[in-house]
């Protein structure tokens, strides 16, 4: 299968089992258009001739039957199987979210935490707990060198002293057991002052602050207990902490909900408060007026073109930032194996609750069903792993003849599992979304850089 579209004045071709993207003229995509496979030549002589002369035709045929032949056009899932039948995924261990904080000061709408506590109650990870996680890690990353652990909630800057002391034991360990560590953190940001700044642009290598945009649109779903919004607070100290970075990476992620489908402006709010890296992403979830429906996708996937133009418009303007979703790598892009698998949730990426249980991943803690270990035991649930490990893009009978299963890798196991109960099935609204930001994403790279693909 190819699937062909048309956007902002490109013409695009995108190989299902090869993952080839080719940008086209107009005689191309008017041979590739609607097509399960290449015609023969007679057949698109007598489709075009009408509108080019017979040696265009010819020509541009026979640029596509080339592709054809080199595996870049109409590949069989076949090739993408024997390929892939060549790569194994590693079973140890490449990265932890440590859930040191089952609390927060905020009680956003949408938290997928159930405003903090994961329905587990509020609760700190001890600093033992942490450093037997550190230790579990360490014991069980073999082959690997550099790995990762990420400091997550609720708010974990509500337990700052077993960060800090967490990031001190994992340094101590680097060259007796040849690691290095890489350490990151997601925080609301209201709990930042200038110790914290100072410690987290020292010692993390990505900081991820959560901002939803808008003034109006952050306060009406970000907001503390109390109902006031948080959007005063966070802007100030995430602009402090940005700054004084030095080139370290960040991110400001927002989330757009049924009350922004103008999603584009709240991005764009972002980077004109000098944010470079942002990153707005739909909800995830179903049942009150924030969460989407489809009577929603006509207005959101037209709202992903209209920021795409706008992006463009914007970078060219020499005013630059990075739109996380339009990131797309034509030339040096994810390997095979990490298409295929996605997150490596369950085996590669696991999470650590405060008592000390480990979970496939951070969405999945506070659900006894997904209890996969512990950080004494290790995993004791080997069959739960397996069916993570294993379920990946030729698991999933939708994503087996979709067009973009190797750029999105089958999608998240947690919001397949939340909306269907099944991490195998796929979000409907999220895989339409999702083709929608790829197609966006490669028109956007190849009008930057004028290309041919």
């Amino acid at each position: 299968m190819v699937h062909t579209f048309s956007l902002n004045g490109y013409n695009f071709a995108v190989d299902e089992n090869s993952g080839a993207i080719h940008m086209l003229d107009d005689i191309g995509y008017g041979i590739l258009k609607g097509r399960s496979k290449l015609p023969s030549y007679e057949e698109i002589v007598d489709d075009l001739k009408s509108k080019y002369s017979i040696d265009e035709i010819k020509e541009a045929y026979n640029e596509l039957k080339e592709l054809e032949n080199e595996g870049l056009l109409f590949a069989p899932l076949i090739n993408l199987e024997e390929a892939a039948s060549h790569f194994t995924a590693k079973d140890s261990v490449k990265a932890l979210c440590l859930h040191v904080s089952h609390d927060c000061n905020l009680r956003c709408e949408y938290c997928f935490a159930q405003k903090g506590d994961y329905n587990t109650g509020r609760k700190l990870m001890s600093k033992e707990v942490a450093f037997k996680a550190v230790d579990y890690l360490v014991k069980n990353s073999s082959g690997r060198r550099n790995i990762e652990i990420d400091f997550f909630g609720g708010e974990p800057l509500l337990n700052f002293d077993v960060v800090k002391a967490t990031v001190d034991y994992g340094r101590s360990l680097e060259d007796k057991f040849n690691k290095k560590f890489y350490f990151t953190i997601t925080t609301n940001g209201t709990l930042l002052d200038d110790e914290k700044i100072k410690f987290l642009n020292k010692n993390m290598d990505n900081v991820v602050i959560s901002i939803d945009g808008r003034k109006e649109i952050h306060d009406e779903i970000r907001h503390y207990a109390s109902g006031n919004g948080s959007y005063d607070k966070i802007v100030p100290l995430a602009k402090k902490l940005v700054e004084e970075r030095n080139g370290k990476s960040y991110f400001i992620r927002g989330t757009f909900t049924k009350k922004n489908k103008d999603f584009s402006k709240d991005v764009f709010h972002l980077a004109d408060l000098g944010f470079k890296e942002i990153s707005v992403e739909p909800v995830v979830g179903t049942g009150d007026e924030i969460y989407f429906d489809e009577s929603d996708l006509p207005e959101i996937l037209d709202e992903y073109e209209n920021l795409a133009k706008l992006y463009i418009k914007r970078l060219k303007s020499g005013k630059s930032f990075r739109f996380y979703h339009f990131n797309l790598n034509l030339y040096n892009g994810p390997c095979l194996l990490k298409r295929i698998t996605a997150c490596g949730a369950g085996y590669e990426y696991l999470a650590v609750s405060p008592e000390g249980n480990i979970y496939p991943c951070h969405q999945f803690v506070g659900q006894e069903e997904f209890v996969i270990g512990n950080i004494d035991d290790g995993i004791t649930n080997i069959e739960l792993k397996d069916k993570f490990k294993n379920n990946n893009i030729f698991a999933k009978e939708e994503c087996k003849n979709c067009w973009a299963k190797l750029f999105c890798s089958g999608g998240c196991h947690a919001n397949a599992y939340f909306t269907n109960k099944d991490i195998s099935k796929p979000n409907e609204i999220a895989c339409i979304l999702q083709k929608k930001r790829i197609e966006c994403a490669i028109m956007v790279q190849a009008a930057l850089n004028n290309i041919q693909l």
